[in-house]
């Protein structure tokens, strides 16, 4: 099961309005854990950069000149993710800015099956707060490298944050379940709860099975297995 983690910054709140991408971080997880494959690049805007945004991702106007335009990245970043799906930060956000990109751009909009970690955290923490640094504190994450916002760091500081909220380190390789969906856009966001543990199958055969209690059977009731059973039973 591959997912990608994903974050964004941005000049703005609104892409309808002239906001734009200025960095896409990504982190691939297989069976939620990370490879160490990533995808990251920052991305010129070809617009001012408002102080307000400047305060949150520290992404100057003179630092993003001479970066590539989204339309020279785009391709790159959607061999990236395929069909994977999307585990985002208060999901509506990035895919509404990636998805008016992708538009205006001439490319369609994403249909991968996206995660909002939000949604997840409110129906585990139940008001509570749910922001990163606020899960981060919850669950014991070292975020002390997040003095500014960085899609990448984010993205890496999120999947370790995510593999909390769907059961820890111990959580099973099964596909997380999916309970309920809410359109935004094009693309679907997810509500995803801790998957359960699933059982291996056994490697012994009924054969061996009858075997070896016939075996333990004929070494009478001291027999550490027969004290074990007896054990297990209760």
């Amino acid at each position: 099961m591959r997912e990608i983690v994903l974050d964004t910054e941005t000049t703005g709140l609104s892409p309808t309005g002239g906001d734009r991408l200025v960095e896409i971080g990504c982190v691939e997880l297989i069976n939620h854990i990370p490879t160490g494959k990533h995808f990251h690049v920052y991305i010129n805007p070809q617009r001012s950069m408002p102080e307000e945004a400047f305060r949150v991702h520290g992404l100057s106007e003179e630092f993003l000149a001479d970066k590539a335009l989204f339309k020279d990245v785009v391709d790159d970043f959607l061999a990236f993710i395929g069909d994977a799906t999307l585990v985002i930060h208060n999901a509506p956000f990035d895919m509404g800015f990636l998805n008016h990109q992708l538009e205006i751009s001439g490319h369609k909009t994403l249909t991968n099956p996206v995660i909002d970690t939000v949604m997840v955290a409110r129906q585990k923490h139940p008001g509570a707060r749910v922001s990163l640094d606020a899960l981060c504190k919850h669950y014991g994450i070292d975020n002390s490298r997040r003095t500014l916002h960085g899609a990448l760091l984010d993205s890496e500081i999120l999947a370790e944050v995510y593999l909390e909220l769907i059961g820890g380190k111990q959580v099973s390789l099964a596909l997380v379940a999916e309970v309920a969906s809410s359109g935004t856009g094009a693309a679907q966001v997810r509500i995803a709860v801790a998957p359960r543990p699933v059982a291996l199958p056994s490697r012994i055969s009924a054969q061996e099975a009858e075997a070896h209690a016939a075996f333990v059977g004929k070494m009478g009731e001291s027999a550490i297995w027969a004290q074990y059973a007896e054990a297990a039973a209760e």
